[in-house]
């Protein structure tokens, strides 16, 4: 019998009856008052089995005392026609009776399985809250951060697609600048020539400025979504 024993504790008996002929039986205990037992008596057909309910009423229990408590099952074979089974049991001979012994065991639960029931008692209402509140407030916040996202993903396309035109004239502007410097070697420092070529070389600047600021920006971007 497994506790607490704070209520009533049911352990079911399996009888099975092997032989070719009805078997009847008997189920007696060493303390009656504390137990109940349903069907106490009975009859087995041939290769059939009975279950029986014994029932521990609740009692103070005490780990230190050893339990005393025993069953016995007597069985004996039926005769033919029987119509009282008291007469049976009265009238059966020694050498005709069978007999089983059981001895009852008490078992509490350990204190680390209580602990854990109380554990998951106390936890699954805070799961539950988790589940039931937590989800509330996150499709807003999903949907705020879906919308963010395509915001930037469409800001970064239009700043990579400003940042390859600007590396295209950029990549334009230093080819021109390679040709003017080619010109400007040919020529005097004081030429017409090498004066264009220090205003284009000036003139280009800003626009290189701008192709680093948009790098700059869009690598900031990218950095950011990933």
């Amino acid at each position: 019998f497994s506790g607490p024993f704070t209520d009533v504790v049911t352990t079911n008996l399996k009888l099975r009856n092997p032989s070719d002929r009805k078997v009847c039986f008997k189920v007696k205990t060493t303390a009656p008052r504390r137990y109940c037992v349903r069907p106490n008596s009975g009859i087995i057909d041939p290769g059939s089995s009975v279950i029986v309910s014994v029932m521990l009423q609740p009692f103070d229990y005490d780990p230190n005392e050893k339990s005393k408590h025993k069953f016995m099952v007597q069985t004996t074979y039926a005769p033919p026609n029987i119509t009282d089974m008291e007469a049976v049991w009265k009238e059966a001979k020694p050498d005709e009776l069978m007999d089983s012994k059981l001895r009852c065991v008490f078992e509490m639960p350990n204190e680390n399985d209580k602990l854990n029931d109380i554990d998951a008692s106390k936890s699954a209402p805070v799961l539950n809250t988790s589940k039931q509140d937590g989800p509330m407030p996150k499709p807003h916040s999903v949907s705020l951060n879906d919308t963010e996202t395509r915001k930037l993903v469409e800001e970064c396309k239009r700043l990579q697609a400003e940042i390859m035109k600007l590396t295209e004239e950029n990549r334009h502007l230093r080819d021109e600048g390679l040709r003017l410097r080619k010109v400007a070697h040919s020529d005097k420092s004081g030429s017409p020539t090498a004066l264009a070529l220090r205003d284009n070389g000036s003139n280009s600047l800003p626009s290189l400025l701008v192709v680093i600021a948009a790098i700059f920006i869009g690598f900031f971007l990218g950095k950011f979504i990933l």
